[in-house]
C-alpha cells in the first residue's frame, strides 16, 4: 500500500486555489445580477396578443377614449386633476415617472385608490441614463417598478405597460429605442404611444386653446389614445380638462384604462 504524505505547502497551496475560486464565483455572480434585473414572471399574458392589440387601437371603429398622463405625480396638478375625474366619473392612466413617485407616494397611493391605472414612464425621464445600455434600460423600468409598489404597498405590483419618454416612434435615440422594444419583451412589458393630444407640453396655452388642440386632435378617429400631463412645466392641462371630458361625452366616446388590456391581473 502506497502512503502519500501532504506537506503544509500543498495545504496551504489548495486553499488559497479554493479562496480564489470562491471570490471568482462571487464576482461572476454580482456582475451577472447587476446585468439582468430581476423581473416577476409573466407566463400568463400572452406578449404577441397584448402588443398587437394595443397596436390595433387606433384603428378601431369603438368611440372608446383612454386619458393618459404623463410625468407625474407632482403637487399641484395631479391632485387637481384626480378631483375632476372623480367629480366626472372617468378613469385615467397615469404613466408615473420612479423618482417624483419616491417624492409623493401618497398621492400615488390616492391615484391608485381611485380606480386610476399606475403604469411606467422611467425612473430618470432623461434620454441619457435611459438608453446608454440594455442595463440602465431595464433598471429604469424596474426602479420605478419598485418605488411604484412601495407607494401602493403591494409588493407584487407591475404594471407590465411602459410608455417611452417623447414616444416611441421620435428620430432622436431611434436606434436605441428599437433595441427597447426588444428588451421590453423579453420582460414582458408593452409600450404605448397616442393618437390624440391638447399639446400641453409644447407651449403655454390657455384653457381654451388646449380644449381646441384636443377637438382638432381628434377630429375623424374613433378610438383615442390622450396624451396629457400632469404637470405645471409649461401648460396647466388641467384648466381645460373638464371641459375635455364634457366634449367626449357628448361626442359619444366612452373612456376606459389599460389595466383592461391584462390577463394576469395578479400583478395589480
Amino acid at each position: 500500500m502506497n502512503i502519500y504524505w501532504i506537506t503544509k505547502k500543498q495545504i496551504l497551496f489548495f486553499f488559497a486555489i479554493f479562496f480564489f475560486l470562491c471570490v471568482g464565483i462571487s464576482i461572476c455572480f454580482f456582475i451577472f445580477a447587476e446585468e439582468k434585473p430581476s423581473f416577476k414572471s409573466t407566463s400568463s399574458i400572452s406578449l404577441e396578443d397584448t402588443q398587437s392589440k394595443i397596436d390595433a387601437l387606433y384603428t378601431n371603429p369603438e368611440k372608446v377614449a383612454y386619458l393618459t398622463f404623463d410625468d407625474g405625480p407632482t403637487k399641484v396638478a395631479t391632485p387637481i386633476i384626480l378631483d375632476i375625474l372623480k367629480e366626472e366619473k372617468v378613469f385615467a392612466t397615469f404613466f408615473v415617472i420612479g423618482s417624483r413617485v419616491e417624492e409623493f407616494p401618497n398621492i400615488v397611493k390616492r391615484t391608485y385608490e381611485e380606480g386610476h391605472f399606475i403604469a411606467n414612464h422611467s425612473y430618470s425621464h432623461q434620454n441619457t441614463k435611459l438608453y446608454q445600455s440594455k442595463t440602465s434600460f431595464l433598471n429604469e423600468i424596474q426602479k420605478t417598478d419598485e418605488a411604484i409598489a412601495k407607494a401602493l404597498g403591494l409588493p407584487s405590483y407591475q404594471s407590465h405597460l411602459f410608455r417611452f419618454p417623447n414616444g416611441s416612434h421620435t428620430s432622436e435615440y431611434a436606434v436605441a429605442k428599437k433595441n427597447a422594444k426588444l428588451y421590453l419583451k423579453e420582460i414582458g412589458y408593452y409600450y404605448v404611444d397616442w393618437n390624440a393630444l391638447n399639446n400641453d407640453s409644447m407651449q403655454k396655452y390657455s384653457s381654451s386653446e388646449l380644449l381646441q388642440n384636443l377637438k382638432n386632435s381628434c377630429k375623424g378617429k374613433n378610438t383615442l389614445v390622450i396624451l396629457m400631463h400632469d404637470t405645471v412645466d409649461v401648460s396647466k392641462s388641467y384648466t381645460a380638462l373638464q371641459e375635455s371630458i364634457q366634449f367626449l361625452k357628448q361626442e359619444g366616446y366612452s373612456f376606459a384604462t389599460f389595466s383592461s388590456f391584462f390577463s394576469d391581473n395578479s400583478s395589480f
